[in-house]
């Protein structure tokens, strides 16, 4: 015979749990915290199990097989670069991205390519989207989705049921803030919520070879909604970004099975998210004769792959008694570091200018080997003078004005000159580079070499 639902209530900071309601938490304290929750005993088991899971007994570690947990490729050479060579077997991905960058993209084009590939079952389970309107995607993009499975519900308990039948080996929950749970509460997307039904969802693939990829809504300052406890939870962190155009940047900002040095890079098309395998000179701007006053290249390394990007600087006069720096592609604490060395070093002064930084192509540079690329940039903004044709410049600036050595420096000087570059200005002695010692160096050789357009007053 089936048992009633029990009315509870539920603490949405601390998890406390009563069965009448309190304006305050005795355990946490917090007041107006307690909601209405309800307890299902005919419900699937927390274990997802029915009850009946073993009991862990510990292992002596050196009889564990390195090897048990194996790679899963999805297909997409972009997101298996970023995932460190594939998605590792019994982990949790967790996907964020501002709305309509494409993430439901880039997970059913996942999950379509695996089906296809493995033979395997895959589930797709969606909150956000009906039926029809996830097929229509699919039926745009030309994907394959016989081998497909879909879920379109928000309540946890239809999706263990689901997972616990149907048993995929790679399962979407899209979104995860869309998922909730009677036990713990009635409202989605929660702090109580969003614990709960992740820490449910988590155990359930840790003990199976599945892959369980979750998306996540951001704030409007870029940052994966909700806990932070959230990303501490699961195996990898994964954030999707975009510049003004159709590209799209796939960073790890957390993975336990590889690197968080790598960058993935997608163009958005009418067929999907393509992948671009050869990004070397997509970040340059193609221009005839010499470059313009204030722009300047150097190598950067992202992961295993080395990019040429155009750093491009403006100063001018400042609009009030405070200059200000206005940059969010490097991050403007440097760059008012390599404007306090330029001043100092080089008498030339940038105290009351406004400096304006840009990169092109839209990606973020954060690698220290781009301080003398632009260094040379705010100096051939401030003066006036325009770099030497096809040069690259990269090393890191120290504050008493040295130009110091950088990593993999002969990778550098390789792709520069593959691309066509003609002079290379590195701080360490390397065949087809020349060498550069100091901020003062570089002074010279910019002056010396360009050719003076025009002068900021």
């Amino acid at each position: 015979m089936a048992q009633k639902k029990t009315t509870m209530y539920k603490c949405g900071e601390c998890g406390y749990t009563r069965p009448t309601w309190l304006g305050r938490c005795p355990e946490c304290g917090t007041w107006n915290s307690l909601e209405e929750c309800f307890i299902d005993p005919n419900s699937v088991s927390h274990s997802f199990d029915g009850g009946a899971s073993k009991k862990n007994t510990p292992v002596l570690l050196s009889q564990v097989n390195p090897l048990e947990n194996s790679r899963l490729n999805t297909g997409i050479d972009e997101f298996d670069r970023v995932l460190g060579g594939g998605a590792m077997k019994k982990s949790v991905i967790l996907i964020g991205g501002e709305p309509g960058i494409g993430k439901s993209t880039l997970l059913l084009q996942t999950a379509a390519s695996i089906a296809k590939n493995t033979a395997e079952k895959v589930l797709y389970v969606s909150g956000e989207e009906s039926a029809g309107q996830i097929k229509g995607r699919a039926d745009r993009l030309n994907l394959d989705s016989t081998g497909i499975s879909l879920l379109c519900s928000m309540r946890l308990e239809d999706i263990k049921e689901t997972l616990v039948s149907l048993n995929p080996v790679f399962a979407v929950i899209d979104s995860i803030q869309t998922v909730y749970s009677l036990e713990a509460g009635v409202i989605p997307g929660t702090i109580n919520q969003l614990k709960f039904c992740a820490n449910e969802l988590i155990g359930w693939a840790k003990e199976r070879d599945c892959v369980l990829v979750m998306s996540a809504h951001v704030t409007k300052d870029g940052n994966i909604a909700g806990p932070k406890s959230l990303e501490h939870m699961v195996d990898t962190v994964v954030s999707f970004e975009r510049n003004d155009d159709d590209i799209r940047f796939l960073r790890a900002g957390k993975n336990r099975f590889g690197s968080v040095d790598e960058l993935g890079l997608f163009l958005m098309t009418e067929k999907g998210l393509e992948g671009i395998g050869d990004p070397s000179a997509m970040f340059l701007t193609k221009r005839e004769g010499r470059p313009p006053a204030g722009v300047a290249n150097t190598a950067v390394f992202e992961g295993s792959r080395i990019f040429i990007v155009e750093i491009q600087a403006l100063t001018v006069p400042a609009k009030s008694s405070i200059s200000r720096v206005y940059s969010d592609k490097i991050d403007s604490a440097r760059v008012a570091r390599v404007a306090a060395v330029l001043e100092k070093k080089t008498g030339l002064t940038f105290s009351n200018q406004d400096i304006y930084i840009n990169v092109a192509g839209g990606v973020k540079l954060s690698e220290s080997a781009i301080d003398a690329a632009l260094a040379a940039s705010l100096y051939s903004a401030r003066t006036g003078i325009e770099m030497e044709e096809n040069s690259v410049l990269t090393g890191e600036l120290s504050l008493a004005g040295e130009i110091r050595p950088v990593q993999r420096l002969k990778l550098r000087v390789k792709t520069a000159k593959e691309l066509g570059f003609k002079k290379v200005y590195a701080p360490e002695s390397e065949e087809g580079a020349f060498r550069i010692r100091t901020v003062q160096e570089l002074v010279k050789i910019i002056a010396e070499k360009g050719r003076k357009t025009e002068t900021n007053p």
